[in-house]
């Protein structure tokens, strides 16, 4: 992402989908144009340069794999979407494999739903555990576990159908499953020395400078009603604290900020800067970004940073904690992408959707590592925040209608059901709505009830 000093204005590409004119009918005969699919609704089908580049560098893809593979974790969503609502509380979770994540593959815990997954473009697998069960287990765990640094991070693994305990030694994770309480059987350890760090000191897409003391990374812009800004790291600064821009002119100052617990800030600048929908990509060349719609367990993701620049892996896990020296953060997310000091706050994308923000890792980009980000969904609601978008120009300060109608602006979760034009819909997959994005228009992100 990347903030032009005195209001430069960005040079967005836009394509619009508009209506074929249908020749030879009468008037009467015209129908409504075909609505559009998954990719397109994602803009999976058109990735930048910079994206396809880091793909098969870190992926060990072909340029067709890297464009397939963006497809196909575009359509899983949609299709992953419809069984987890199918399925309800049965539902175990969702996930892609294989070079190009052509096999999407769902679990539940009802051997009486396997049919339907199967009718649905799935790949079923019966399983012990619901994926509620196991998040309840995991919050058991976390409470037990508070600020201990021997059991860095938990979370769910839902290819395993297990709580996953990453610990410094077995002894340590066994006295923590022993003090949480639960069912062992439910559990997994795995044994690491690994003791992650949030990556301060550092920038990412574009770098700024908080209280001319500490350097940290620019995320994604946003807007709250008529003021521009940008999203980053929580522990990057306190609310209140100045910023300078990557040129050292003055910036704006921190709005909110939360860190730990979680790891998300957002800056207010001023209006001599320019919030703009790109990121900043291989060789300073911008990637737009047009949503926010969460992508699946195994799906490829990107990240930008200016200590390693662009580098991809896979999304491991959704909902992980991790313990800091600094304290606990919740609900963020563990990926393969590696990183290191210098590139923390900055943006991850799967394919043109943002998820999230660079919160910290282990490891580096020579020997390879892990990393884990903030989720950008979670940040935008936090902060009463909109995400800045090529896909359309968001209109600022939108005020929530009435409860249960859809509104541009506000994030959905996946179940959610709105009602739209006197019409009712459930969300398939999380993201922020557009006003491009009206339920009826995106069948990859809403279902009619």
């Amino acid at each position: 992402m990347v903030h032009r000093h005195f209001g430069g204005a960005a040079r967005v590409s836009l394509t619009v989908l508009g209506a074929v004119a249908l020749t030879g009918l009468p008037a009467a005969a015209a129908v409504e144009p075909p609505a559009p699919s998954s990719a397109q609704t994602l803009g999976a089908g058109s990735p930048s340069p910079a994206v396809l580049h880091a793909m098969k560098r870190d992926l060990g893809l072909t340029g067709t794999q890297a464009r397939a593979r963006l497809v196909n974790e575009a359509e899983a969503g949609t299709r992953a979407g419809k069984l987890q609502n199918a399925l309800g509380k049965r539902f175990a979770g969702a996930w892609v494999k294989g070079p190009t994540s052509a096999v999407l593959t769902v679990a539940t815990t009802e051997a009486a739903d396997v049919p339907t997954i199967t009718a649905g473009g799935a790949k079923a697998v019966v399983v012990k555990n619901t994926l509620e069960d196991l998040e309840s287990v995991k919050a058991k765990v976390d409470a037990a576990a508070g600020q201990a640094l021997d059991t860095p991070v938990r979370y769910v693994d839902v290819r395993t159908n297990r709580v996953i305990v990453q610990a410094t030694s077995r002894a340590a994770a066994r006295t923590l499953v022993t003090n949480a309480g639960v069912n062992r059987q439910q559990v997994q350890v795995k044994v690491s020395a690994d003791r992650p760090r949030a990556l301060h000191d550092v920038r990412g897409g574009d770098a700024y400078y908080i209280d001319e003391k500490a350097r940290c990374s620019v995320g994604f812009s946003v807007t709250k009603g008529e003021q521009q800004g940008f999203a980053s790291a929580g522990h990057c600064g306190k609310k209140g604290a100045k910023t300078t821009g990557f040129n050292k002119v003055a910036q704006g100052s921190f709005e909110g900020s939360a860190f730990p617990g979680k790891d998300m800030s957002w800056v207010s600048v001023s209006s001599e800067w320019t919030a703009t929908s790109a990121v900043k990509g291989k060789d300073d060349k911008d990637v737009q970004v047009t949503g926010s719609v969460e992508a699946l367990v195994g799906a490829a993701i990107c990240r930008s940073g200016s200590t390693t620049g662009w580098h991809c892996g896979t999304i491991e896990q959704h909902g992980t904690s991790v313990t800091y020296a600094e304290g606990v953060v919740e609900g963020v997310t563990r990926t393969t992408v590696c990183a290191e000091p210098g590139d923390s706050g900055g943006p991850y994308l799967s394919g043109t959707q943002a998820q999230g923000i660079t919160s910290g890792g282990s490891g580096d980009c020579k020997s390879g590592g892990v990393t884990f980000h903030q989720p950008v969904n979670p940040l935008l609601t936090e902060f009463g925040l909109t995400l800045k978008t090529a896909a359309e120009e968001s209109t600022p300060g939108v005020q929530a209608r009435p409860a249960g109608k859809w509104s541009p602006g506000k994030v959905y979760g996946t179940g959610v059901r709105v009602v739209h034009n006197g019409v009712a819909y459930e969300c398939l997959q999380s993201h922020q709505a557009q006003g491009v994005w009206q339920p009826a228009r995106t069948p990859a992100l809403w279902q009619r009830v």
